[in-house]
């Protein structure tokens, strides 16, 4: 089972809401399992949609032939789920709705703009979308209790490697392996209040109708993320990644309204409310981050050189050190681990940024820099001090130095074959129909079959 395959199943569930309309003769059923149909215009928009989105290269050939496959797989997990009785609540389904939503506001840019292209309004479009995405989200968590059992021992990943010809086994460039313990110092109450005043003559300016929100957010906030798009942000209440003062405040607010300056952990703001739906709401917001002052960053890198001191002298180790100190809360319970883009615990010199690169340029393996101060990607005054845990050399890949690579492929590939089997036992016992249209398609081979013999 390909991967393409499979991302077939959530990917082009949805296309078929803001699918052109177009003239067409007849749609029609081209495939069904069980009760579940498929539609040709279910097939050909999803396609449409990935070469409107630009993503044209990355359709396999005759990908029609593909996605009618993905939908067969949908099709006979959900109809297992249904058999199972596997538990979904509408709890989650209303969450896959809104990050959905969430994702489109975001792309487009507003909730209206949203509302205009798909012809209709966020409620009515969220219906739409639910049986779309019921279906995807029943099939996905079928497949993951499919596979859930799978594991892998040391003897079948060395079984899996021994399989590779060895000239098309991968080459890795040196990789670091680094985690980072970051303080976060306070600005004084001075330079606080000097932005909080500063932001209520923005919302001053704004009231009077002197300005627009959006034009002195693109030239007054901090924020680099919504700079460009006039501070605008899609939020949920119930999301945990948004502060809890800026959802606090958001929600307090009536429809253009616009807060007085307040503080999170983020810096100083003020919020207009634009729109607001139950728990979803779209927001735009200025960010002040107060300069931190000399005297400030000099205290975070006397702190940080104290706990540089424990770990150095046995007393703690890094580890430790990680979740009682940072202030990062995205590496705080993974170590303080620098990731690479792939998620790895693993990076290459090209993936740090430059700031990085010159604190561990004279360190070995094992030992921790000096205290160092930078600024984040929000632009944020910060100190940091950076653990250089391990350094592989160049290499062709190989068991003793990326075997965690090999053995997740490895899982994967097991989980595909396992995946593969489950459907061959299943298949006959359901009722599958396949239209004459895709009848070369030799990747379904094994549906045609079953189709023949319902006929």
């Amino acid at each position: 089972m390909k991967r393409f395959v499979l991302l077939g199943i959530s990917l082009f569930t949805v296309v078929s809401v803001f699918a052109q309309p177009k003239k067409v003769i007849a749609d029609k059923i081209v495939g069904q399992v069980g009760d579940k149909i498929i539609l040709r215009s279910d097939i050909f928009n999803a396609i449409a949609d990935y070469k409107r989105q630009g993503q044209e290269g990355i359709l396999p050939a005759n990908p029609e032939c593909a996605f009618l496959e993905g939908q067969l797989i949908q099709k006979a997990l959900v109809l297992q789920a249904e058999k199972d009785s596997l538990p979904i609540t509408e709890e989650e389904i209303e969450g896959q709705l809104d990050n959905r939503i969430r994702y489109f506001i975001q792309m487009y840019g507003s909730k209206e703009v949203l509302e205009d292209i798909a012809g209709k309004s966020v409620f009515a479009l969220k219906e739409d979308l639910r049986p779309a995405i019921r279906e995807a989200y029943m099939a996905e968590q079928m497949r993951s209790k499919v596979v859930n059992s799978v594991k892998i021992t040391p003897t079948e990943v060395r079984a899996y490697w021994s399989k590779i010809p060895k000239d098309s086994l991968p080459f890795y460039e040196s990789e670091l392996e680094l985690s980072q313990i970051i303080l976060y110092p306070k600005a004084n109450k001075d330079l606080e209040d000097y932005e909080a005043n500063f932001l209520m003559g923005l919302k001053r300016q704004i009231e009077s109708g002197k300005s627009r929100f959006e034009q002195l957010a693109k030239l007054y906030t901090h924020d680099p993320g919504s700079k460009e798009n006039g501070g605008q942000y899609a939020i949920n209440r119930t999301e945990k990644s948004w502060d809890p003062s800026f959802v606090r405040e958001a929600f307090k607010l009536k429809e253009g309204q616009i807060s007085n300056p307040f503080k999170s952990k983020f810096g100083i703001h003020i919020i207009q409310l634009v729109s607001r739906s139950g728990d979803e709401a779209v927001v735009r917001h200025i960010l002040r981050i107060p300069e931190v002052g000399a005297d400030e960053i000099s205290a975070g890198k006397k702190k940080l050189d104290s706990v540089r001191s424990l770990v150095i002298a046995g007393k703690m180790n890094f580890n430790y050190a990680v979740t009682k100190y940072t202030e990062d809360e995205a590496s705080k319970f993974t170590g303080g681990t620098i990731s690479g883009a792939d998620g790895s615990s693993y990076v290459t010199i090209d993936q740090l940024d430059k700031d990085v690169v010159l604190a561990i340029k004279d360190l070995k393996p094992g030992e921790i820099s000096q205290p160092l101060a930078y600024k984040d990607e929000r632009g944020k005054n910060a100190v940091r001090i950076i653990f250089y845990k391990s350094k592989t050399e160049p290499h062709r890949e190989n068991l003793k130095d990326d075997y965690n690579r090999i053995a997740q492929r490895a899982l994967e590939e097991k989980k595909s074959e396992y995946m593969k089997k489950w459907f061959s036992d299943r298949i006959p016992s359901y009722y599958v129909f396949i239209d004459q249209e895709f009848s070369t398609c030799g990747n379904i081979a094994e549906w045609q079959k079953v189709a023949a013999a319902s006929r």
